[in-house]
């Protein structure tokens, strides 16, 4: 399962709270060369990577997807996802619209994409300011990539409008389960 949204279109939280609801349900953790946010945690909310490790995994065929994005790299450790499939696991991912692009032709129907969306660009803006992390810069670059992937959504076997929370759960849960 994958779920994809511009940034600041609430996937995460929706993640968080569906991970709640069904702890059965496996996490991917995504690598990232990123540097760490407050509050973020090693092998928990990704695997910090330098830019030569990140390489050398591609490199090597490690990624189920990679991609570069906002200027660092982000993938999907392939091992981990093989691991739970085989184990019959369900595995959900939160991965921008290039990965889940990659993961859905290498999965085929075996992966179910979803992409979040914002109610409006206003509230948006407001989410994506309102976390007080990026700078101005990288706010406006934020807005300007979401643009360029909201173009993509069409290409998603579902779209959720995250206009209130316990909704965008609701129907996240009927079609995951």
């Amino acid at each position: 399962m994958v779920l994809s949204s511009v940034a600041g279109g609430g996937k995460s939280t929706l993640i968080q709270m569906i991970r709640a609801k069904h702890p059965d349900l496996a996490f991917s953790v995504s690598c990232t060369t990123r540097a760490p946010r407050p509050g973020d945690k090693e092998g928990v909310t990704y695997f910090f990577l330098s830019k030569e490790e990140f390489e050398s995994g591609i490199d090597k065929g490690e990624f189920l997807e990679w991609a570069k994005v906002h200027d660092n790299y982000y993938g999907t450790p392939a091992i981990f996802v093989n691991q739970c499939m085989s184990a019959g696991r369900s595995v959900i991912m939160d991965l921008d619209v290039q990965g889940a692009a990659q993961v859905k032709q290498k999965l085929g129907k075996e992966a179910i994409t979803i992409f979040i969306l914002p109610p409006n660009e206003e509230e948006w803006e407001k989410r994506l300011r309102g976390r007080g992390t990026d700078s101005e810069e990288s706010i406006l670059k934020r807005i300007k990539n979401g643009k360029e992937e909201l173009a993509h959504k069409d290409e998603f076997d579902h779209l959720i409008v995250n206009d209130k929370l316990d909704h965008a759960l609701s129907r996240l849960e009927e079609i995951l389960f």
